[in-house]
C-alpha cells in the first residue's frame, strides 16, 4: 500500500506520518523544498514540490503513483480570515488536486474544517448546509463542491475530513493550549482568557490522526466525515482538565478576553457517520 501525505510537517501532517508508522506503511512525504531540513533526520520517500510551480508532465507519476493521498497541506494558516484562503490559496489546491485525479489518482482523502459550518449551533451533522463566514471555511468548503463537480467527469473516491478543534504536540503557538504551556513555562501566575462558557468538540490530534489513516485505508467514496469527539466540553473545563492533568501552579483569569463574533457559542459535531465508516474499518 502505497500513501503519499502532503502538508507533512505541520500539525496534522506531523501526526498522521506517526500514525502510518505505527502500522508498518512508510508514507511518501510531499514537501515544500524550504520544508525537506525539517525532516533530515528520518528516512521517508520525500518528493520535493510547491503547490504553487508543479513540475511539467504525469504530476501522478512524480510523486511516486501513491493508492491513497491524504491531503492535508494548506498555506496562510492560522490567519482564517484573510482573503488569501480564496483569492490565491484555492484555485493553487484545485489545479493541484485535479491535475492528480487526471492523472490516475484514484483515492483522496482532504483535511476540511468545521468552519464550513458557520454561525450554525449545536449538534452539526454532515447533512446541514454550509454556512462559512470566514475566508478560510468559504474556500474549503468550495474546494469541496468543486471538486464533487469534478467527480462527474473523472470518477475517484472522495472522503472530506472537516476537523473539529485538534489539540496536542506541534500545535500553533497562538493555539489555546499552546499559550497556556507558554504562560506556565514563563510561571506566570494566572492565564488570560474569555469567560470560558463556550462549548467546543475537543479532540486529541493523536486521535484524529488515527482516524483520518483509518478512513483512507478503507479507500471509499464517503464524502463528508466529521472529525470529532461528537461530546462538547466548555473551554474552561477543558482549560482546567489540561491544568489538573498536568499538575500546572497556575490560575484562570476568566473574562480576560471578550468572546469572539465569529464562532457561535455552543456547536460540536455529530460523529454517528465517522463511527460507522470506522466500523467497517474493523470488521464490524
Amino acid at each position: 500500500m502505497k500513501i503519499a501525505v502532503s502538508g507533512a510537517t505541520g500539525f496534522v501532517g506531523q501526526h498522521i506520518i506517526t500514525e502510518l508508522e505505527k502500522r508498518s506503511i512508510t508514507p511518501i512525504l510531499l514537501i515544500r523544498p524550504s520544508s525537506i531540513p525539517l525532516l533530515s533526520n528520518r528516512k521517508y520517500s520525500i518528493v520535493s514540490m510547491d503547490l504553487c510551480c508543479l513540475p511539467k508532465g504525469d504530476l501522478f507519476e512524480y510523486i511516486g503513483k501513491p493508492d491513497i493521498l491524504i491531503h492535508c497541506a494548506w498555506a496562510g494558516l492560522p490567519n482564517y480570515n484573510s482573503r488569501h484562503h480564496f483569492e490565491n490559496e484555492l484555485p493553487i489546491q484545485y489545479k493541484f488536486l485535479t491535475r492528480l485525479i487526471k492523472d490516475g489518482l484514484h483515492n483522496l482523502l482532504v483535511t476540511g474544517t468545521c468552519f464550513e459550518y458557520g454561525m450554525q449551533a449545536g449538534a452539526l451533522h454532515e447533512g446541514i448546509i454550509p454556512q462559512p463566514n470566514n475566508p478560510y471555511g468559504l474556500a474549503k468548503n468550495t474546494l469541496f463542491q468543486q471538486l464533487k463537480c469534478f467527480q462527474l467527469y473523472h470518477p475517484f473516491n472522495l472522503t472530506w475530513a472537516r476537523l473539529f478543534y485538534l489539540y496536542g504536540e506541534g500545535q500553533a503557538k497562538s493555539s489555546l493550549l499552546s499559550q497556556l504551556k507558554q504562560a506556565v513555562a514563563n510561571r506566570e501566575h494566572a492565564f488570560n482568557m474569555s469567560g470560558g462558557e463556550q462549548l467546543r468538540d475537543y479532540l486529541p490530534i493523536s486521535k484524529a490522526a488515527e482516524y483520518l489513516v483509518s478512513l483512507a485505508l478503507l479507500k471509499q467514496n464517503y464524502d463528508i466525515i466529521n472529525i470529532c469527539s461528537g461530546v462538547p466540553i466548555s473551554i474552561r473545563t477543558m482549560v482546567e482538565n489540561w491544568i489538573l492533568a498536568n499538575n500546572w501552579d497556575i490560575k484562570l483569569n476568566l473574562g480576560y478576553y471578550p468572546y469572539q463574533d465569529y464562532e457561535p457559542m455552543a456547536f460540536w459535531g455529530e460523529r454517528k457517520k465517522l463511527d460507522n465508516c470506522l466500523c467497517l474499518n474493523r470488521g464490524g
